[in-house]
């Protein structure tokens, strides 16, 4: 049961183990790009091609028709990836040895439905994988194994998202001969030490000029490809892509340590430099301008006629 590409690895290690893979869930197709066009997710894509029978039900929770799917493959177990659907109390308990979820963070940390964001956006230096015996909570079902791997300086989501995928595949590659032999103790989690990583909102990409640099660098590779992290520019949405901290020189600190909060103050070849929190810098590399393309920071430069002194979140247009 998975859905996106994070799913795939899960799914391609099975097949290649000789797995006999009974069934594939995921969610239905869904429209996107110009002319909303119905779009198979990845896991559907992969599945068909390694010609697996594929379900693809509206919803889980209540139908007879899953039901009687499951109870008649009795499935010795039900592998769970990122498949964005809660499933019912009777569909944890029919496999033999359960439901067994591959979770993209180091329970009890980041429990829900956005680890990797949230784990970025946060600053964490370090994540990892989890394999999980499901229960009826959000993610909280005891622990078979578990795998760390640092986040790297300049790591997006996405880039995340597949090292994560791998390493997940990888590791329940590992944990399932053992959990089949009997030989891995369930290790529960520890409630007082759980986070919260709750679904993306498009508000949560909204950039807090009044924050440090270093915290909307992390919002910035955090929340790709969405919300993505913008601001509003001459009554437009400016989505802010690449970004990292600016440790500028003492002199040009003191220079700008009062500029407020979302002002300009340095242009240099290589994009611009805004003033943020705590007399902190960032400097924007990469951006794009709502019904623009990304563009490097010094081509908006030029485009826009901007000049140090401007604010970069002023919401008249222009």
């Amino acid at each position: 049961m998975g859905t996106p590409e994070f799913a795939v690895p899960a799914l391609a290690r099975l097949v290649s183990e000789g797995h006999e893979v009974a069934a594939v869930f995921t969610q239905p197709d869904k429209p996107a790009g110009r002319g909303n066009q119905l779009h198979a997710p990845p896991v559907k894509i992969f599945a068909h091609e390694h010609h697996l029978t594929v379900h693809q039900p509206a919803k889980i929770k209540t139908s007879e028709e899953v039901r009687a799917v499951f109870e008649a493959v009795n499935a010795d177990a039900c592998i769970v990836a990122a498949y964005g659907k809660i499933l019912p109390a009777w569909l944890l308990l029919l496999p033999r040895l359960g439901c067994i979820n591959v979770h993209a963070s180091l329970l009890p940390k980041y429990r829900g439905a956005a680890p990797i964001n949230w784990a970025i956006a946060n600053g964490e230096t370090e994540t990892g994988v989890t394999i999980m015996q499901m229960d009826a909570g959000m993610d909280t079902g005891a622990m078979l194994a578990k795998r760390a791997t640092q986040i790297l300086m300049d790591e997006t989501t996405a880039e995340l998202t597949t090292r994560l995928s791998h390493l997940g595949a990888e590791l329940l590659s590992e944990t399932l001969p053992r959990l089949e032999r009997g030989e891995i103790l369930p290790e529960p989690q520890d409630d007082a030490q759980a986070t919260y990583a709750p679904m993306l909102k498009r508000a949560d990409g909204l950039i807090d000029w009044q924050t440090e640099a270093a915290e909307i660098a992390n919002r910035v590779r955090a929340f790709q490809p969405w919300p993505a992290a913008y601001t509003t520019f001459r009554g437009a949405r400016l989505i802010i892509w690449q970004a990292r901290e600016h440790t500028a020189n003492s002199a040009a600190v003191a220079l700008n340590q009062e500029a407020t909060p979302a002002t300009i103050v340095a242009m240099d070849k290589s994009g611009f430099v805004v003033a943020c929190a705590n007399r902190t810098l960032l400097h924007l590399e990469a951006v794009q301008l709502e019904g623009k393309r990304r563009m490097a920071a010094k081509d908006f430069l030029n485009g826009s006629r901007l000049s140090v002194g401007d604010a970069l979140n002023d919401s008249s247009a222009n």
